[in-house]
């Protein structure tokens, strides 16, 4: 098995040589071989220890297990104690999630104190099986049947090629001490009935089933490969970003094969879980929008719009006061305010105004359903929201436009977009104010 490990390292993991490695080990069996087995081998490697304080006295007796054998082959040891329950419960996480976020947070740290370069832990074939039941159980595509990933950024399995048995053997064979967690043995989670009851059933009806299966996995990985080159593809072809922003085309995307399918794998990453609902976002009205914890995706005429959730505008429901003294504000937006004589060309980005017109204090808000305006150059009175679908103004971008407005709730400008025609300067403007962004 040490053989078998150097070479499979030279093939696959050759980046781990001359690096710093943290291997997580918890006091069983595999954990603690993968450590005899890299001292062996000379690699650089320090152990981190997680005390769940799940177990009573034999938590307790693992972190001794733990302390000693880093002493024992001179191997720098980090231990730590996490209230594992209390954790659970403030977080709304079961027990198992609890204590993985809290492991994997505190390897992150240590990373970052200690400059690890990669953290190793210790699963293998048996473990990736049953994280393949585990998913096939609750129903996943098919990046849920490739297993658990041999490199997932800094975190690397270099044991997922050995069989539990092949590992217990090896330490029984070379007398390796080891801690033996009962809860293990115990079949109230999931994991434990997949191990105890449902693999070894699986086993006998053929012997050669756990090899079988990592050959089928590497199947999977290839087939995964072959999905995500020509998902890159169709995105290039219908998926276009402004800034944080991503657009996907509607037109393009119903003219796919499958556009249900390409759409999963489109925003797959962004944690989308009512995938019905998102599909019927492409035919619904412009406006309606699926919300997630971090994104927001909205349906904007012609396109579904992704952007986190928070760029909707923190400022909707605020108002930012303009005095008459104020020559010009830098918050939200910046605003210069000069009295001039006389007028020059103007654009967008600057206004002039009868400053006798003005009701100040001024007012910077966003819109609001039912605001309306007297637009510069037209006769009568318009809605903001029909001024901004006449413009074909997005979504998106309507939440970020700022409305300059009189101390009465009168619109005196739609920043930057179009001015309202009841404060212009006339012939008898004596006071005449030049607004600029």
């Amino acid at each position: 098995m040490l053989q078998e490990l150097a070479t499979h390292i030279n093939e696959q993991f050759p980046f781990l040589k001359e690096k710093k490695l943290l291997i997580a080990i918890s006091g069983g069996v595999d954990s603690v071989v993968l450590t005899h087995l890299l001292h062996k081998l000379q690699f650089n490697i320090s152990l981190a220890h997680c005390n769940f304080q799940l177990r009573g006295e034999e938590s307790d007796l693992d972190e001794v297990f733990v302390k000693r054998l880093g002493k024992n082959l001179n191997i720098q040891t980090f231990t730590t104690n996490f209230n594992t329950n209390e954790y659970a419960t403030k977080n709304k996480l079961s027990t198992q999630l609890a204590a993985r976020e809290l492991r994997y947070n505190w390897f992150g740290k240590l990373n970052q104190e200690n400059v690890f370069d990669y953290t190793l832990t210790a699963h293998h074939a048996d473990d990736n099986l049953e994280t393949f039941i585990i998913n096939l159980s609750r129903g996943t595509g098919l990046e849920g049947l490739t297993g658990i990933p041999s490199v997932n950024k800094n975190v690397v399995r270099p044991l997922l090629i050995f069989s539990r048995e092949e590992i217990l053997n090896f330490a029984k064979q070379n007398n390796i001490e080891w801690r033996e967690d009962k809860s293990n043995a115990e079949t109230k989670y999931i994991r434990n009935k997949i191990r105890h009851q449902i693999t070894p059933a699986l086993k006998e009806l053929n012997p050669s089933f756990l090899n079988n299966f990592n050959k089928t996995i590497g199947y999977l990985k290839e087939s995964q490969q072959i999905v995500t080159d020509k998902i890159e593809e169709i995105t290039n072809k219908i998926v276009s970003k402004e800034g944080d922003l991503l657009k996907i085309n509607i037109e393009k995307l119903l003219k796919l094969s499958d556009p249900k399918a390409y759409l999963y794998q489109l925003l797959k990453p962004y944690k989308f879980t009512e995938w019905n609902d998102v599909y019927n976002l492409v035919y619904a009205q412009s406006g309606k929008q699926i919300l997630t914890k971090f994104y927001t995706l909205l349906k904007d005429r012609d396109f579904l719009l992704l952007l986190r959730t928070n760029e909707k505008g923190s400022f909707e429901d605020e108002y930012f006061i303009i005095r008459e003294e104020n020559k010009e504000i830098t918050a939200p937006i910046k605003l210069l305010l000069k009295r001039v004589q006389k007028k020059t060309n103007a654009d967008n980005k600057s206004i002039y105004v009868d400053n006798e017109l003005l009701n100040f204090p001024l007012k910077l808000r966003r819109w609001k359903s039912g605001d309306f305006f007297y637009p510069k150059g037209m006769l009568g009175r318009k809605k903001v929201s029909k001024y901004f679908k006449d413009e074909k103004i997005s979504i998106v971008n309507k939440n970020k436009i700022w409305l300059l407005c009189s101390s009465k709730n009168e619109i005196i400008w739609i920043v930057g977009k179009r001015q309202d025609r009841r404060f212009l300067p006339t012939e008898n403007t004596t006071k005449l104010l030049k607004i600029s962004i």
